[in-house]
């Protein structure tokens, strides 16, 4: 494949540097085109076929190369074969020149521009799958962008063939006309000035507008069409009404409060949402008591013979609905009432697009809003498996409730949700059973990173059974039984409770997305914009509810895009950011992630060097006993701009802030470097590798000639 590429830009180099250095465009100026014309137009009428396929693949060639001469060529097929014939030789190959350079730019430019600028051109392939017809439509019709600029920038995305063929087609047929129409009358022309008038120019870029005005009507009679059967209130109760008072809500309904909008914010349950009471808050006290008790089975690891704990399994869950109650006030009804949000507790529908019943203590009511924001998060999804229905399965949601630790808990899935809470109840003191059907654990990170976390869940006890999928459930003389598929072979897995963490799916019913037909995405959330809309412009939706990420912080980060656009949208509406998204798993060693890994590069087929820092030599975590991990981070070749980094730690997901602000503000690895780090720190093992990075790319020749530099100062 390089070598075809080498050939063929070797070969289109030499070609257009010979067409510049022999003067062929000497040939292709209106003064040698009068001065020819009677002995060309005498050519034609002895040999109309042969000059007829001469002209039309020398203007194929010109074109494909990119070569100056276009607008010539044109007046000369006006000229030669007239009106009719004129235009049809020079649309079809001025079309079939344009999607030579396009297929040249895609074979030799796609892949290096995708590989140095791939978040960039997906976000540009996105527009265009979505509008690339009119914007290319609008490009063609105006004349006052290049032709060639256009074939080339056109081949590095991913617009079709097909579409980019007949809508250059149909988009040069007018220029086409006017040059052509031109070359007929060809005595009468003194210049090319004559031709390019500024009322002609004026009167094109106004035909070229036209897709874009088509365009604009078209959203009209869509916007029309949607909200044709609902009556729109003639005044609002509120300008931003939310459902759901998650982290996804409560930020939305923060902003709309801070500049002064009204704004109405309904729960049908808790405020703080999942993250508070059954998800982030209290899984991460959890973890918390689990690693107490881990550190303190390590005691001779820091000098002291011996210790030994008492504790119960229900004064940890105590503990851990105490840390909930601690962080409720953040979250509370109170808080936002002061704050200046209509904070109601009920069940919201939606009637209208602008209409919304609240069912709530205090009867039902239905309340006007200029838009929605819906923000109703996601529960766990539990598979419908033969027998499960006749076991209680525990999930996220309800593993709260918990009084007693279960002697054998079975926990189904292997990812970061099933990882932290496995971990954290063998350490408790449970023999967890993890069952994952995928070929390893955390299987969105890469295998080395899965093997670390294999490795320590084994070496605490955890029974890791990976490649197996649970089939059915049963009960047997009183025990409970899980089915599993592993190799062909059906195994039976015994347990007391079974945790299910496989997933979480989106909460899209019950509130009356059907009332609307709003869409929903092929994962079964509500599709969105980039600007976070839904089909209706005036709906919006964040968070687990929308997807494409299941965190906390992404659902606030989305929440600010949803508030500001619907506030202010009609001034200007910002397009959601996701180009740098951090996470971690809380696992022990953590482990967190920004960016891309190596999967995900070898997944898009994006250039990628490693640089690596064995946590092992870090003077902090040795000092600690926490020496185990390692941080990895991916640059482009040569280059020290972050591309993504991956830590396996203590406190992974703390030293990532570092790496995030980095990449968010276009700082690489020499800016780390240079910043001071304070000493013993865990940080200094970011600094650590941005200089394992600078030490790889010192050049040798350049090591040589300072140490021939140095020998002569000693002399």
């Amino acid at each position: 494949m390089k070598i075809g590429k080498m050939v063929l830009a070797s070969g289109i180099i030499i070609t257009v540097a010979a067409f510049f250095y022999l003067d062929l465009q000497h040939y292709l100026s209106l003064e040698m085109l009068k001065s020819q014309q009677q002995q060309i137009l005498q050519s034609v009428s002895l040999y109309p076929y042969l000059t007829a396929l001469v002209y039309f693949l020398i203007y194929i060639v010109m074109t494909g190369l990119s070569l100056p001469g276009a607008t010539i060529l044109t007046l000369a097929g006006g000229m030669v074969f007239g009106l009719l014939w004129g235009t049809l030789l020079v649309s079809f190959a001025s079309t079939f020149g344009a999607t030579l350079a396009f297929l040249i730019a895609r074979y030799l430019l796609r892949d290096w521009v995708e590989a140095r600028f791939g978040k960039r051109m997906a976000a540009i392939n996105e527009g265009l799958k979505r509008d690339g017809a009119f914007y290319l439509l609008s490009l063609r019709l105006i004349p006052v962008f290049p032709f060639f600029m256009i074939n080339l920038v056109m081949g590095i995305t991913e617009i079709p063939l097909w579409t980019y063929y007949w809508v250059s087609q149909l988009g040069m047929l007018p220029a086409t006309l006017v040059y052509v129409n031109a070359g007929t009358q060809l005595a009468e022309i003194q210049s090319l000035s004559d031709i390019a008038s500024p009322g002609l120019l004026l009167s094109l870029v106004l035909v070229g507008l036209f897709p874009l005005i088509a365009k604009f009507m078209l959203f009209k009679l869509k916007y029309h069409r949607l909200y044709r059967r609902f009556s729109k209130p003639d005044a609002f109760e509120n300008n931003l009404l939310v459902i759901g008072a998650g982290s996804g809500g409560l930020v939305t309904a923060y902003i709309a409060a801070a500049v002064k909008a009204k704004v109405t914010l309904v729960e049908k349950h808790k405020m703080g949402g999942d993250c508070l009471n059954t998800g982030c808050v209290p899984s991460k006290a959890l973890i918390r008591s689990a690693k107490f008790l881990a550190q303190n089975k390590r005691s001779q690891e820091f000098g002291i013979r011996g210790a030994k704990l008492d504790y119960d399994f229900a004064d940890i869950m105590q503990r851990v609905h105490r840390v909930i109650k601690q962080v409720e006030p953040h979250d509370s009804v109170e808080r936002y009432r002061q704050l200046g949000v209509n904070v109601v507790q009920g069940e919201a529908r939606i009637k209208t697009p602008w209409e919304v019943e609240i069912i709530s203590a205090e009867g039902i009511k239905t309340v006007t809003t200029k838009n929605i924001v819906i923000a109703t998060g996601a529960q766990p999804f539990v598979p419908h498996l033969p027998g499960i229905d006749k076991i209680k399965q525990l999930t996220s949601d309800t593993l709260w409730q918990l009084t007693e630790l279960p002697e054998t808990l079975l926990v189904l899935g292997g990812g970061p949700i099933g990882c932290e809470l496995s971990q954290s109840f063998q350490r408790l003191g449970s023999q967890v059973i993890q069952v994952e059907r995928g070929s390893r654990l955390l299987g969105r990170e890469d295998e080395d990173v899965s093997e670390r976390v294999l490795k320590r869940f084994r070496q605490e006890g955890v029974d890791v059974r990976l490649s197996h999928t649970a089939t059915a459930f049963k009960l047997e003389d009183g025990r409970q039984i899980m089915l599993a598929e592993h190799q062909g072979k059906t195994v039976e897995i015994e347990f007391d409770e079974v945790l299910v963490a496989i997933g979480r799916k989106a909460n899209v019913t019950g509130f009356g997305l059907d009332n609307l037909a709003i869409q929903l995405s092929p994962r079964q959330t509500i599709e969105t914009n980039l600007f976070q809309q839904t089909n209706y412009p005036n709906i919006y939706a964040v968070g687990d509810v929308a997807g494409p990420y299941q965190f906390t912080h992404t659902a606030a980060h989305q929440a600010w895009y949803a508030a500001v656009n619907a506030l202010f949208g009609q001034f200007r509406k910002f397009k959601t950011d996701y180009s740098v998204i951090p996470w971690s798993t809380f696992i022990d060693p953590e482990v967190a992630r920004v960016g891309l890994n190596e999967l995900d590069a070898r997944q898009q087929n994006i250039a990628y060097e490693v640089t690596r820092y064995d946590i092992s030599d870090l003077d902090r975590a040795i000092a600690d006993n926490e020496a185990e991990g390692f941080i990895k981070i991916l640059t482009p070749p040569g280059k020290d701009k972050i591309l993504g980094v991956t830590i396996v730690g203590e406190h992974a997901g703390d030293l990532l802030a570092e790496f995030v602000l980095a990449m968010k503000h276009g700082l690489g690895l020499n800016a780390i470097l240079s910043t001071i780090h304070i000493y013993p720190t865990l940080a200094e093992a970011n600094k650590y590798v941005a200089g394992n990075w600078k030490r790889q790319h010192v050049s040798s020749r350049v090591l040589h000639w300072l140490q021939i530099y140095h020998r002569w100062r000693r002399t």
